[in-house]
């Protein structure tokens, strides 16, 4: 939702043939080694054709590699069969490998090796079908091109068929069939074929209704919620019967071993069934996963429509399945890490779920990119995560180093370079280094279609900061023309903010006092080092015109809270409560300011009652301001947390 400071999108597709072929998942620096098995590699096939071979456990015999690509051209050659093709290719175990070692590829900066992969594959089976369907909604998501999101529609809709395909019925019937005596049963191959088709027809729906919910249209948000539905239904009960089979293979492998110990013919098989369960818990797992800790973040006022709908939100629940599915061998886990990263690393500081203390997210995240460093060593993805962290420490040199690197290796990836460069400017605005501030940023509103307006806000502010106000108030008159998206509440804030200027001059103290607000907002004075804290101080102090005294009181409110000075921080949100010619200029000033003052007194044993009444009056008394949803959460979470160290 527009209450998270969103990664900008950027107007990028797949390109097949922009680099040369036989770079599987990373870039090759100078100097740098070649990886094993290129002399075998080479005049294998033409310089545009995927090598899927490469992407292979490694120990695996020239044989298979050949069949294989035989596999793939026979299945490929006779798609237009019918649905037999879908299982007719590669066998599932190699099958999930290869859609694992697709993955890795796009997560290595392979983004056109990863989707030359799946694209020659996506006939073999539902497994590479989704890959490619994944990869197209990723680009959909990254250019938000009309285009592009009809294309992914289309190709999720096909691997959605492909799973409810012929094939599908047959194996549902036999099911049926043998359900009487399931219990007496072991899970087989048409457990796992079956289950497998319905995860992925689950997944489908759920990007489904992403693209739904990005036209931002009363009757898209009706239809993507009732897809959505149906898609935690399926999660749902996958989830419980993986469950119920693992249980059940568990205790037959117990049986087995001790009756039959001196025939281990059994043992292979049932070893392979336990396999295939795991790796599929692991798939239901992401998506079963996201459902709870999405919803567990609805801001509560959307509560009761999401309760309606029959979701539920754990987020402890969310936080376990997502990590299951980040151990396990299904194509699904390096995404869980990546949604695990996010959580920890934008979710966490952004909506102040651990309080006072940020340091509990980035322990879990840096964990986590220990774990995956060996297996994503120059990802452009983890580098990025890796610079959020230390962004998050205060870091800012060397989180600024981070970005850099994962800009310079995603050469390929527009969209991720944008997401950088988006990171760079904001550091650099934390450095109060506003000239390369504005440089950033508005090189985003010129190349990225998610928000312009946005962007060009942010390209105004910097820039009047700089003391160019000619300039800075051309950027603030394209705010006004590139406001496209009236529902979102960054584009709003931007609108409102920059409208006044579009007859008058701003300045060069308006411009840094709107730099610092935005600094505020979006949780980042934190991550500012005291000395530019105290220039931020100072810059506040200087302010005395009338519509900006009550920000001025809670940016400095903010401030002093930051550079511990706690009495200074009561001071002056008190200051800002009582201010009430803010609910004119400023109408998210006085919640603001309660929930602040709130959560300083909670602090103090002797104030507890002080703090929840501040926080409560917060929540009832005011409505219709900027960014009322990400405070409703923050808001939710601080009282949440108060009942955990407070029985009621």
């Amino acid at each position: 939702g527009s209450a998270v400071a969103r990664p900008p999108a950027a107007r990028c597709e797949v390109r097949v043939g922009s680099r040369p072929a036989g770079r599987c998942g990373r870039g090759r620096g100078k100097g740098e080694r070649r990886g094993p098995g290129k002399q075998a590699r080479r005049g294998r096939g033409s310089s545009e054709e995927p090598r899927a071979e490469r992407c292979l456990p490694a120990g695996r015999g020239a044989m298979e590699r050949r069949r294989l690509e035989t596999a793939g051209s026979s299945s490929g050659s006779s798609s237009s069969s019918g649905s037999g093709s879908a299982v007719a290719g590669l066998p599932p175990r190699e099958d999930s490998e290869m859609a694992l070692a697709g993955i890795n590829m796009l997560l290595n900066n392979g983004f056109r090796e990863s989707d030359q992969l799946f694209k020659k594959y996506r006939n073999n089976s539902p497994l590479m079908s989704f890959g490619a369907s994944f990869v197209s909604f990723l680009n959909a998501m990254m250019t938000f091109e009309d285009e592009k999101m009809q294309l992914a529609c289309d190709d999720l809709k096909s691997t959605e068929k492909l799973c409810e395909s012929n094939e599908a019925g047959v194996i549902e019937t036999i099911r049926n069939k043998i359900k009487k005596n399931v219990d007496m049963q072991r899970p087989t191959a048409l457990d796992v074929d079956r289950l497998q088709r319905q995860i992925i027809i689950a997944d489908c729906q759920v990007y489904l209704a992403v693209l739904s919910f990005v036209k931002q249209e009363l009757s898209a948000y009706i239809k993507g919620g009732w897809i959505l539905r149906k898609a935690w239904k399926i999660y749902n009960k996958c989830y419980s019967e993986i469950d119920a089979l693992q249980l059940m293979h568990k205790k037959r492998s117990q049986e087995s071993l001790t009756s039959d110990r001196a025939n281990d013919n059994h043992i292979p098989a049932m070893s392979l069934h336990q396999e295939s369960l795991s790796r599929l818990k692991g798939a239901v797992s992401f998506g079963y996963g996201l459902f709870h800790l999405c919803i567990s973040m609805v801001p509560p006022n959307l509560l009761k429509i999401i309760n309606l709908l029959g979701f539920p939100g754990d987020r402890l629940e969310g936080l376990s399945s997502l990590m299951y599915a980040s151990e396990s061998k299904d194509m699904k886990a390096p995404l869980a890490t990546l949604a695990l990263l996010w959580y920890h690393t934008v979710v966490r500081p952004f909506f102040a779920l651990d309080g006072m203390d940020a340091q509990v997210g980035l322990r879990e995240a840096k964990e986590i990119l220990r774990t995956k460093e060996s297996i994503y060593p120059d990802s452009s993805l983890f580098l990025f995560f890796k610079g959020r962290i230390q962004r998050l420490e205060c870091k800012i040199n060397s989180a600024l180093t981070s970005f850099q690197t994962a800009l310079e290796l995603a050469v390929d990836q527009r969209e991720i370079q944008h997401v950088c460069l988006y990171e760079i400017g904001w550091c650099t605005m934390i450095e109060m280094n506003f000239k390369d501030a504005y440089k950033s940023f508005a090189r985003l509103k010129n190349e990225s279609r998610w928000s312009q307006c946005y962007y060009a806000y942010l390209t105004a502010v910097c820039q009047g900061a700089t003391g160019e106000i000619d300039k800075s108030q051309e950027a603030f008159i394209e705010v006004q023309q590139l406001f496209r998206r009236k529902n979102n509440q960054i584009e709003q804030f931007s609108f409102r903010r920059a409208e006044r200027f579009q007859k008058e001059k701003p300045t060069k103290d308006l411009c840094v006092l709107a730099v610092i607000e935005v600094l505020y907002l979006w949780k980042a004075l934190a991550n500012c080092s005291p000395s530019n804290l105290q220039r931020m101080n100072q810059a506040c102090q200087e302010m005395s015109e009338p519509l900006t005294i009550g920000l001025k009181h809670l940016l400095l409110g903010a401030i002093h809270k930051c550079l511990g000075n706690t009495d200074g921080a009561v001071e002056f949100f008190q200051l800002a409560i009582k201010d009430e010619l803010s609910r004119q200029a400023n109408s998210y000033i006085q919640p603001y300011a309660c929930y602040e003052l709130g959560c300083l007194l909670l602090e103090n044993p002797e104030m507890l009652d002080k703090g929840k009444a501040l926080l409560y009056q917060a929540k009832e008394e005011f409505a219709g301001y900027d960014f009322e949803n990400r405070l409703h959460v923050r808001i939710h979470t601080a009282l949440a947390s108060l009942k955990e160290v407070v029985p009621q």
